[in-house]
């Protein structure tokens, strides 16, 4: 790739979603908002080879595609309804003023979080809860259906379906771009914090991309927005606990060469100890609250690995014991899996082994990539070779793919 594609490619991932949910705020239409940023990087594509690249490429591509917008407003045949539709999107008054120049009028009026309002907007409650978050990780992370359809292990023209319908339902159903009134929230807030943390998973560790630190901060962001407006939803804050304990581990993720290395073999010193402490204090304010949930259960047990100055010094057994609570909320064959790990420190390999076997997760690497684990601390290392290059073959994450390819032919 030249470096004009290159620099495209790196503002595409960090700044589309952001371009995306300030035109929906404009116009109301994310067809057309999504259109317009498509546009504007194909436009990029074709002028920044000849022409360089701009000084803020990301404004660049934010400029060309509000552009882009008012230009199809202008020439809407039907504009006094789009008007309409727009500022009942946007529950305004609907008076007769010309759309693009209403449009052109609001580019520089300061607004309040885009991301965060397309976000409620993705998941209300008209929408089935996996329409919810695919469309939000397509429109917030700029995740392509591909990826978004191997994350929840369906084809990829399933999940192009669901978009489209969930994109359909918005327009039709005319359902409101905003943040919801407080005594709506809470219907909401399930599937919100689901798509955050899953933007936030892809970011600490892409689907394709080996990383991609710019998506983790933006969910982190926005969590903390979302903490902000529901202070008293322990939820909320123990999503932001989990991720912040989380991303203290990013600097020890991988050595200099960027091969992965796992938390048994991480150095300690390079966790971000200011991440850990926010993310503890917020942990122990969820634990006095008394109402656990599957976030702040899993932020205890982040916090937990967060206390060991060593591996060595890990306290399995309690979380373990986290791990049959949160199993006891979330039953679900994932958890299972991941209480499968603290199992084998506790039980040994074997007891793990006997559980892991036992789960439906064929299509999952980790599942795989586990199993040879367990199966390696057994002695089995020529089944241990197979489980790690079908945990390889399953993986499109560039780092982790390379890793268990190594781990295949050790």
């Amino acid at each position: 790739m030249t470096k004009e594609q290159d620099e495209l490619a790196a503002v595409f991932r960090s700044e589309s979603g952001k371009a995306v949910a300030t035109l929906v705020r404009m116009l109301g239409d994310i067809d057309l908002a999504e259109e317009a940023v498509q546009e504007a990087f194909v436009r990029a594509l074709e002028r920044w080879p000849l022409e360089g690249i701009p000084p803020s490429p990301a404004a660049w591509i934010v400029a060309t595609a509000k552009n882009r917008a008012i230009d199809v407003v202008r020439r809407e045949s039907t504009r006094e309804e789009r008007y309409r539709r727009r500022a009942a999107l946007e529950g305004e008054d609907g008076s007769q003023a010309d759309p693009a120049s209403a449009v052109a009028e609001r580019l520089d009026q300061p607004v309040g979080d885009d991301q965060l309002r397309l976000v409620f907007t993705c998941c209300h409650p008209a929408l089935g809860m996996e329409a919810r978050v695919g469309l939000t990780l397509r429109l917030i992370a700029g995740l392509e259906t591909r990826d978004i359809a191997r994350a929840f292990l369906v084809s990829e023209a399933t999940m192009a379906q669901r978009i489209t319908r969930a994109k359909r339902k918005i327009a039709t159903a005319r359902i409101p771009y905003r943040v919801p009134p407080s005594d709506e929230l809470p219907e909401r807030l399930s599937a919100v914090l689901a798509v955050l943390y899953l933007v936030f998973n892809e970011g600490y560790s892409g689907t394709t991309d080996a990383t991609r630190p710019d998506l983790a901060r933006e969910a982190t962001r926005l969590t903390r927005e979302l903490h902000r407006l529901l202070p008293e939803e322990p939820e909320a804050a123990g999503l932001l606990a989990l991720m912040l304990l989380t991303e203290s581990r990013r600097p020890a993720r991988f050595d200099e060469a960027g091969n992965v290395v796992l938390l048994a073999d991480q150095d300690r010193a390079r966790w971000d100890m200011g991440l850990i402490r926010e993310g503890q204090g917020v942990v122990r304010a969820c634990l006095r609250r008394g109402r656990p949930g599957p976030y702040q259960v899993q932020a205890a047990i982040a916090a937990v690995h967060s206390d060991a100055a060593r591996f060595e010094d890990t306290d399995w057994r309690q979380i373990l014991a986290l791990y049959d609570q949160l199993f006891a909320i979330m039953p679900t064959a994932v958890v299972e899996l991941n209480r499968a790990v603290a199992l084998a420190e506790v039980h040994g390999p074997a007891a793990a082994l006997a559980v892991v076997d036992g789960l439906p997760l064929e299509r999952y690497h980790l599942w795989h990539a586990t199993r040879a684990n367990l199966l390696d601390r057994l002695g089995h290392a020529d089944q241990a070779h197979g489980a790690y290059a079908a945990a390889a073959a399953l993986t499109q994450n560039p780092a982790e793919r390379a890793f268990l390819l190594g781990k295949a032919r050790s």
